[in-house]
């Protein structure tokens, strides 16, 4: 009978107390071959969501002598397949929050948290509660695999008997996670809520705060089993290490989206709260603003004798910057026409002087037109603008107006100012260039779109300026939101002589 030093024993169980011990960087230092670890280019079993499963141990090679124990598995392989699994999980780990990264709106980054929580805990279904707790919201409720129904009926459980709601009320700065592996099987869960899950059915679930240090509690998301279960403590480790990335991006969309309401807020408080009535003329307008809060306008104002202004304009650049110089551009354009608007060659004159005079650095874009209803007579001139569109039964037209650099740029007035008498029952359609810009074509494409769409107003539509608007906006801008990405905005002014 062979025996075994026991010099050799007390080496192999250091080395074994040593794989728990020493560090990773140590333990690959030592024991990490120089080539390319086997274990690590070798094909592996399906993983999910970065967890490998368990690594099968070797077969022999050769069959041991008779008598002799089997020798324990090289200390250094056994590190090298937890370092594997390490490195599994980081790498899963990064695509998931380079997929969250991409995310640009509260809603897309909430579904798509919502998606990978669920790989990491292993569940189908789930529910992210966005409520932030200074109460300057905006609140959201997302489900995965939830009807809106089904959310409904989660949320008639009182708050405080939900894990989530325990989360997002706990006083507690960051708290921990919630895990309730058997609801149904848990005798202090309010009936309620025992009643919910039921009909649902799911019957565990696992909940983790959203949450930072800077902005405080935002809300959670839970995740729902269909049978009694509770992650592993690595899938817990790992879906916390995600949930803090998800709480700090979640906290930079908020602080925008609350930046971009504000603007949008001011942008409205800037134009028009209402259009005036005038004898002889119908008004409408519409707008839609880009993400980034542009300098687009319109306005209309009543005239001495009857008569009303009508512009349209743009100012350079996105931002407040943009939308404090539209305000103070388009004030200063009502006191000109007040004053001189029965000669818009003269009104724009006055806009190009004070521009040039006060903002040197920014450029911008206007069409102003004085209208006479009772006579059905319009005088305009346009500095840097499209023309406007007339439409009507016998004909849909482009204004010729001449053309002229924008404002800010001008070394003279050379743009004379045109005439134009409409027709009753015909609309003058003025737009900003973001009409033209948002569809993504050519400039030249997307005047054609616009004059086919103008062609293909219904005939029960013509007599309502709001009605034509609106199927404009809908011929060319189907989809809605901008999908250029190129953030203008679109203002669209009818008028409609009778």
């Amino acid at each position: 009978m062979l025996d075994i030093p026991l010099l050799l024993r007390v080496h192999v169980d250091t080395e074994i107390a040593a794989q728990n011990d020493m560090g990773v960087c140590d333990a690959i230092q030592r024991y990490a071959p120089a080539g390319k670890p086997a274990v690590m280019s070798a094909p592996h079993l399906p993983k999910v969501a970065g967890i490998d499963p368990t690594v099968p141990a070797p077969a022999h090679t050769a069959t041991p002598h008779a008598g002799i124990p089997v020798a324990a598995s090289a200390p250094g392989a056994l590190i090298q397949d937890r370092l594997a699994g390490w490195v599994s999980d980081l790498t899963t780990l990064h695509e998931l929050t380079e997929r969250l990264a991409r995310t640009g709106t509260l809603d897309d980054a909430l579904h798509e948290l919502l998606r990978a929580g669920a790989a990491l805990v292993g569940a189908r279904r789930g529910m992210a509660v966005l409520e932030p707790a200074d109460g300057l919201g905006p609140a959201r409720t997302i489900g995965l695999g939830l009807a809106r129904a089904e959310i409904g009926h989660i949320e008639t459980v009182p708050r405080g008997a939900t894990s989530y709601g325990r989360l997002m009320d706990s006083a507690a700065g960051i708290p921990d996670p919630v895990a309730v592996p058997d609801l149904l099987g848990d005798e202090g869960l309010d009936p309620r809520h025992r009643e919910v899950a039921a009909r649902l059915g799911y019957a565990a679930s696992y909940a983790v705060p959203l949450a930072t240090g800077t902005a405080g509690k935002l809300g959670a998301a839970v995740w729902l089993y269909d049978e009694p279960a509770e992650p592993a403590e690595r899938r817990r480790y790992l879906v916390g290490l995600y949930g803090q990335y998800a709480s700090e991006h979640l906290a930079r969309l908020l602080e925008l989206e609350r930046g971009r309401a504000t603007l949008a807020t001011i942008a409205e408080e800037l134009l028009p709260s209402r259009l005036p009535r005038v004898p002889g003329v119908q008004l409408a307008a519409r707008h839609r603003r880009g993400p980034h809060g542009g300098g687009d306008w319109y306005d209309a104002l009543p005239l001495p004798e009857g008569a009303l202004g009508l512009a349209v304009g743009s100012v350079s650049g996105s931002g407040p910057s943009a939308l404090a110089a539209m305000g103070r551009l388009r004030a200063s354009l009502r006191a000109y026409a007040v004053m001189e608007g029965e000669d818009p060659v003269a009104v724009l004159s006055d806009l190009e002087l004070l521009l040039r005079l006060t903002e040197p650095a920014r450029s911008a874009t206007a069409l102003f037109a004085y209208c006479e209803p009772a006579a059905r007579k319009i005088v305009l001139a346009g500095a840097g603008h499209a023309p406007p569109l007339v439409i009507g039964t016998r004909r849909t037209e482009y204004v010729e107006t001449s053309l002229s650099a924008p404002l800010g740029m001008l070394a003279c007035w050379e743009a004379p100012s045109v005439e134009l008498a409409p027709e009753p029952g015909e609309t003058v359609l003025l737009y900003t260039d973001g009409l033209l810009r948002r569809t993504g074509e050519p400039m030249d494409r997307a005047f054609a779109r616009l004059h086919t769409a103008a062609v293909t107003v219904p005939g029960a539509d013509r007599d309502d300026p709001g009605a034509i608007a609106d199927h404009v906006l809908r011929t060319m801008l189907p989809d809605g939101p901008d999908r250029t990405g190129s953030g203008e905005d679109v203002m669209l002014l009818a008028a409609r002589f009778a």
